[in-house]
């Protein structure tokens, strides 16, 4: 028998995404789809090239893993707000990198080019995924090639090699089209209102009056409002555009100052909207409307200690 040292690599197929593949010195070549001819000298040549080079592997810096990592560790710190929280676009990030893992995670990151970018792009293409999403989503893998190049972990120019590949346009490919997100019909905003409680359909109502985002309105303090001139200026502590440098101020006339009146408080840190005091008032508005009276098994159901209690902005 053959000593382990003195064994071929075998020609095989990786089931999650249907290549065909060689495992040298413990790492994975990836060769194109399992069984064509193409793959097939792929195999012959990555064997000779092994044998050449003494049954070692050439590998100069990372694999796409180990950069996908690396860039997810600094995505993790630099795509936050001022108050500490994650954005969205750490979600958009995780998606963009899983089909180029699936497809190239074993492969080096300095050989990764326009050829491989496209590959990837037909995969999201092949997902379904919209065009607009996918032009995105290919525009993240070029960043995270951008910011590797800046680090010194892969060589610069591979950014530039990516920028080759360009954008899906409309009509010219076979990624489907999204539909536009569109407002809400005001019909059925009137048939909600009736149905939420006081602060929510004043949070509602402020919203149709000044466009303001749901988050700015949730976390309206007394802090940032400006109230001394005819009309009132509100100042979002956190905003979508802050991080490019940009302000954020909101009028509000009079209507949205009646709307806003009864829910000033003394205390101008604490948040104006109270998942919180919503609750204790609806429970009261339950208590008032009642036609039998309170039983005395009745007068105190709070658990003491729930597994979910209102929470904050």
């Amino acid at each position: 028998m053959l000593k382990a040292s003195h064994r071929i690599p075998r020609y095989g197929k990786h089931r999650a995404t249907g290549q065909a593949r060689v495992v040298l010195n413990g790492r994975s070549i990836y060769l194109g789809p399992y069984g064509s001819p193409k793959s097939r000298e792929a195999y012959q040549r990555a064997i000779n090239e092994w044998l050449a080079r003494g049954r070692t592997t050439a590998r100069s810096g990372l694999t796409i893993v180990e950069l996908i990592l690396a860039f997810w560790k600094h995505a993790l710190v630099y795509y936050r707000k001022p108050n500490g929280v994650s954005t969205g676009e750490l979600y958009c990030i995780k998606s963009a990198c899983r089909p180029l893992r699936d497809l190239y995670g074993q492969s080096d990151a300095d050989a990764f080019g326009p050829k491989e970018l496209k590959a990837v792009r037909q995969a999201m293409i092949a997902n379904g995924w919209v065009r607009k999403s996918i032009n995105r989503n290919i525009e993240r893998i070029r960043r995270m090639f951008r910011w590797a190049g800046e680090q010194g972990i892969v060589p610069p120019e591979i950014y530039h090699r990516l920028l080759c590949v360009s954008g899906l346009k409309v009509g010219r490919t076979d990624a489907k089209e999204g539909h536009p997100v569109k407002p809400v019909p005001e019909a059925l905003i009137d048939v909600v209102r009736p149905h939420v409680w006081r602060p929510v359909r004043a949070m509602i109502e402020l919203q149709l009056l000044t466009g303001m985002r749901p988050g700015e309105v949730c976390q309206m303090r007394g802090c940032d409002l400006e109230i001394s001139g005819h009309v009132w200026i509100y100042r979002p502590a956190n905003h979508k555009t802050q991080h490019f440098g940009h302000g954020r101020e909101i009028f509000l006339g009079p209507q949205a100052q009646a709307l806003l009146r009864p829910f000033l408080k003394t205390d101008l840190q604490a948040f104006l909207f109270s998942p919180a005091e919503a609750r204790e008032e609806h429970f009261l508005a339950l208590r008032g409307a009642r036609k039998t009276k309170v039983q005395p098994s009745q007068m105190c159901r709070k658990v003491e200690s729930p597994r979910k209690l209102p929470g904050i902005p």
